[in-house]
């Protein structure tokens, strides 16, 4: 690890920062990790997206079907591309807490700036607070890296901000994915300073954040590989102007991606989050690969709507792919 367990707020204040992106795993039509199409993206992502940093085997990333060993091996393909080129936070998140365990202390053997633990399922337990404080303390006493809280509303409950706020005070809980409405992370915001890092994964309300509320992470999901190509960062470059003081160009460049925004959600099928994503990554030239079960994939009607959107919405895609049925 870069730093120690009672350094981990000053180097996540310092290094959890810009815009991270959710990673999506690739499954070939055998159901294999297309370990060669991740690191493509990963590449790519890097490379031409100008990304700075990766949640890793999220749900986004389908952690729930894959195996312990498969979760440690995307941790490690992850650390090794990203070393010196850009951040990771591995989601170390699962129900069983020796799980969580057993995958945060291979985050720190293999030098991952941060890990993710989503909040436990506990629909069955009211009220829940004192039950999900003591779940985060011991996580934060068993290991020395920094740990991102994520609370959203399927464990059952929300995280209040008072809660949130008095976890903050573990020496390494450094950061939450606040996945709550908007009044209540800004609540936690006023509340917190440098203590905790928060964001959430909204893309529609990062600008906003940034100049109302100061903050500094994107912390995250899909639309920074989605709504951006090589020839086409304009999440990069209103986020960069956001940043720097540039308000009307920035907000100018985010309303911009409206008709992106709207082709992304108006074709997305319910139930079918993930594959959408995917064949959506295929048609910008990405690898996106099948989903696992008990996931489905979209249809051939549904490919074609999705390609028509993505073809009128503004866009611009340096090379289209054949990705069609």
């Amino acid at each position: 690890m870069r730093y120690s367990k009672t350094e981990a707020k000053a180097y996540a204040r310092e290094h959890l920062r810009g815009i991270w992106a959710a990673t999506l795993t690739p499954f070939t039509s055998a159901g294999e990790v297309d370990e060669a199409g991740f690191l493509s993206n990963l590449d790519l992502w890097i490379e031409d997206l100008a990304i700075d940093g990766f949640f890793v085997g999220g749900k986004q990333g389908e952690f729930f079907s894959m195996s312990l060993p498969e979760r440690k091996r995307q941790f490690e393909v992850a650390v090794a591309a990203c070393d010196g080129r850009a951040g990771t936070i591995l989601s170390c998140s699962d129900q069983n807490l020796d799980v969580v365990l057993e995958l945060g202390r291979h985050a720190q053997t293999l030098g991952a700036d941060f890990i993710v633990v989503h909040a436990p399922v506990l629909h069955f337990v009211e009220p829940p607070d004192e039950t999900v404080f003591a779940y985060y303390r011991h996580i934060s006493e068993e290991l020395d890296i920094g740990v991102a809280m994520w609370s959203h509303p399927d464990s059952g409950y929300l995280m209040s901000p008072e809660l949130c706020a008095r976890i903050a005070e573990l020496p390494n809980i450094v950061a939450i994915k606040y996945s709550v409405p908007r009044e209540m992370y800004a609540r936690l915001t006023s509340m917190v300073g440098d203590k905790l890092i928060v964001s959430t994964a909204s893309e529609k309300e990062w600008f906003d954040n940034i100049v109302e509320l100061g903050w500094q992470v994107y912390l995250c999901s899909t639309p920074p590989f989605l709504m951006q190509t090589k020839v086409d960062r304009r999440m990069r470059a209103y986020t960069d102007l956001a940043f720097a003081g540039d308000i009307g160009a920035a907000r100018r460049l985010r309303d911009s991606l409206d008709p992106v925004r709207r082709a992304l959600r108006d074709t997305r099928p319910p139930g079918k989050n993930h594959a959408h994503q995917k064949y959506w990554q295929e048609l910008l030239g990405q690898t996106g690969g099948r989903v696992r079960r008990p996931l489905l994939e979209l249809t051939s009607e549904e490919k074609a709507a999705t390609r028509a959107a993505l073809q009128a919405c503004g866009l611009q895609v340096e090379t289209v792919t054949g990705a069609h049925d």
